[in-house]
């Protein structure tokens, strides 16, 4: 007897990542994966402003690129006013229907560096979805501290040590800082949480007028863990009420993701990271981490998280 073959389900096809393979991130990366999500998320028909930083560096070095997408790089200061002009020559031309303008900076390039450009092109409300990816540190150039660089957290310009546990100013409220430029959309986001990041972008990218989300990397490098956890740790900030998500729509809070059935205390987000090491090494220490139960305390009660 002839031998009845089955037909196969044909297979769907391979869609490539609009950023691709190859470049040159450490293992773990949170940017990276972060810069993945938010330009798949986006699409082909996307142009990209990146200004100098870990970003930059690990995915364009000359003369290769990672990106997928026409990218343009930036100084440290001026993504934003880079990518409005994109965008108002888009619209002079005739062409902006139908493409994205996408301006990306870490932590020190938007909150401390660039925040004026960004500033000007929230003001003039440009049609530009701005992404802030926060790895809390200058980490390409030696882990220096930065304005998103959190209370008690050692880097090479706020070392702990005898006369103190690490950096002794409160972590910038950017995304506050950018919701009062009544914008039409705001919100903050994180890689531990993939679907709602991309989400967010295809949110944002809908608007007409300027869009911005602060998102949330981790570094393996400069939080110092292992490179397996960046998930997890990802995660953690949010569930301890350390970084929460939300969303400003003109200005007022539309949206929070509730953390009542995951909230956990600080110490599971800290004792992972060698930034936070000096805190569980004493006393004195030890009611350090009381006073970031309490930043976190604040953030849940400000945003209803539970």
């Amino acid at each position: 007897m002839a031998e009845t073959t089955k037909k196969r389900k044909p297979k769907p096809p391979v869609t490539e990542s609009l950023l691709t393979s190859g470049h040159r991130a450490c293992a773990g990366c949170g940017e990276s994966l972060g810069a993945k999500l938010v330009i798949d998320a986006a699409g082909p028909n996307t142009i990209v402003t990146t200004c100098t930083g870990c970003l930059e560096v690990f995915s364009t070095p000359y003369p290769e690129s990672a990106w997928r997408v026409p990218w343009i790089h930036s100084l440290f200061e001026n993504s934003s006013a880079v990518a409005a002009g994109v965008e108002a020559g888009l619209k002079a031309l005739g062409k902006k229907e139908g493409i994205n303008v996408i301006a990306q900076g870490g932590d020190g390039g938007t909150a401390d560096i660039g925040i004026g450009c960004l500033s000007g092109m929230l003001e003039r409300n440009h049609e530009v979805l701005y992404v802030c990816y926060d790895n809390e540190a200058y980490m390409n150039t030696g882990v220096q501290r930065s304005g998103l660089t959190p209370f008690d957290t050692h880097t090479t310009t706020s070392p702990s040590g005898k006369k103190s546990f690490g950096n002794q100013h409160p972590k910038k409220p950017l995304l506050e800082i950018v919701a009062a430029h009544n914008i039409p959309y705001a919100t903050s986001a994180t890689v531990g949480y993939p679907a709602d990041l991309q989400l967010k972008v295809k949110k944002a990218l809908k608007e007409k007028g300027a869009t911005f989300i602060h998102l949330h990397v981790p570094c393996p490098l400069g939080w110092v863990y292992n490179t397996e956890l960046t998930i997890e740790i990802a995660r953690l900030a949010v569930q301890t009420g350390l970084f929460p998500l939300v969303e400003f729509k003109w200005g007022k809070v539309t949206r929070v993701r509730k953390i009542t059935r995951e909230r956990k205390p600080v110490e599971e987000y800290l004792k992972h990271q060698g930034r936070y090491r000096h805190l569980f090494a004493s006393e004195e220490g030890k009611k350090e981490i009381k006073k970031i139960q309490a930043i976190a305390d604040a953030n849940i009660e400000k945003y209803g998280l539970v």
